[in-house]
């Protein structure tokens, strides 16, 4: 299992390290990056050349603004690409959000809520999942225990207000 993880700057580092400490919690081999889709275009294609031949199943692409990089990573790999808007600028993120949203016909970019890179790691862990039994299981026991934890704050409240 291996996903690749690129962020835009390093100030995305933060925003980032929840779906990189969310993969490798479930075993991923993670390839972490920092490579601007404006200002470091010729080590982002030589990356995806890596990408596309090492055995990656998921790319994650995080940036903000302009938010370009999800697309030009899409534009370089037939593997799946999750894009996370990122939040900094005056609009807060809505630009990056419209810009990875837009993507042209052939070129899809999944898209997760504006900081949402923890969200990011669980649709890559769901799409290995699909050819991976061991870590559907694991997924759908995750699920099991957010439930158990939901109905128990649930039967707290109830409790709370008799």
């Amino acid at each position: 299992m291996r996903v690749a993880v690129i962020m835009g700057s390093t100030s995305d580092v933060d925003k980032v390290a929840p779906a990189v400490e969310l993969l490798k919690k479930y075993g991923v081999t993670v390839d972490v990056r920092c490579l601007s889709a404006h200002r470091a275009h010729a080590g982002l294609s030589a990356f995806m050349e890596e990408v596309n031949g090492n055995g990656t199943e998921v790319v994650i692409a995080a940036a903000g603004m302009a938010a370009a990089l999800p697309g030009v990573v899409a534009s370089q790999t037939v593997l799946p690409v999750i894009g996370v808007p990122l939040s900094g600028s005056v609009l807060d993120g809505q630009d990056a959000l419209y810009s990875i949203v837009q993507m042209p016909p052939g070129i899809p970019v999944a898209t997760v809520a504006i900081n949402g890179s923890k969200n990011a790691a669980y649709l890559a862990l769901q799409i290995i999942a699909t050819n991976n039994a061991e870590l559907k299981a694991k997924l759908l026991d995750d699920r099991k225990q957010m439930e158990e934890a939901a109905m128990k704050a649930n039967a707290e409240v109830i409790e709370r207000f008799r």
